[in-house]
């Protein structure tokens, strides 16, 4: 395993076919979707299918973080090749690449890993990060965040103030409430964030990461329902 990645184990297969950027066929009809990354839906062509081509034909091994399988029957897979005296993580291949890490990766220390990767593809400007409309976008700017909204985004500034209402803790980064960006989390999660050394109510006057896919409840919005799609910039 890599570093303090820890995964299940579901077992062999032979890569047979690549059905999009993020879908590939295995032995047997199965269908398997690459967890922990993110890639726009039906590109083909998009890095990721292109690394993934060369893999056709080959033994892979599969590993899981949480649920086996997604709505649609795929296996949820972390993929590994064997590549003697170790293996190859290919989702981490593809972010030093210029993949983006998901919101969902599973494991706390998974993301870590990966995020290490993408600091190094988005400084080196390769991949996706060669384009300005992956950039990392600003919180105060909600205009830009609002013509983004439905698709995934990273999101990055100050806390303003954090607030409890009901179920639901709002992290707010700006003061107008309706038009800014905001982030919610449930707070049946708030102890899952606190754990993973990213407690909500410690956000306050911080400079904070997030990323998901941006939607609109006023102003811009981001649902966060696992601690890895948060990072802390700053030191308490």
């Amino acid at each position: 395993m890599v570093g303090a990645c820890r995964l299940e184990t579901i077992g062999p297969g032979i890569m047979t076919a690549i059905i999009d950027a993020r879908t590939l066929m295995l032995d047997g009809g199965r269908q398997a979707r690459l967890s922990a990354i993110e890639t726009e839906t039906g590109k083909t062509e998009s890095l990721p299918s292109q690394g993934l081509r060369s893999l056709v034909g080959r033994e892979v091994v599969l590993r899981r973080s949480g649920p086996e399988r997604d709505r649609y029957g795929r296996l949820l897979v972390h993929l590994f090749v064997p590549d003697p005296p170790t293996e190859r993580w290919i989702q981490a291949d593809l972010v030093a690449q210029g993949v983006r890490v998901a919101a969902r990766v599973g494991d706390r220390g998974c993301a870590r890993e990966l995020l290490v990767r993408e600091k190094a593809a988005r400084e080196a400007k390769l991949g996706v990060w060669s384009a300005a409309e992956s950039s990392i976008m600003p919180a105060d700017d909600p205009a830009r965040l609002m013509a983004n909204r439905g698709r995934f985004g990273i999101v990055e500034g100050k806390v303003v103030s954090v607030r409890e209402s009901g179920s639901t803790i709002f992290v707010n980064f700006g003061r107008r409430w309706t038009e800014d960006f905001v982030v919610t989390l449930t707070k049946r999660n708030e102890r899952a964030f606190a754990t993973a050394g990213v407690a909500p109510f410690r956000f306050q006057g911080r400079h904070v990461r997030v990323r998901g896919f941006i939607e609109q409840r006023g102003g811009p919005w981001i649902e966060a329902a696992r601690p890895e799609q948060i990072e802390v910039l700053e030191p308490k």
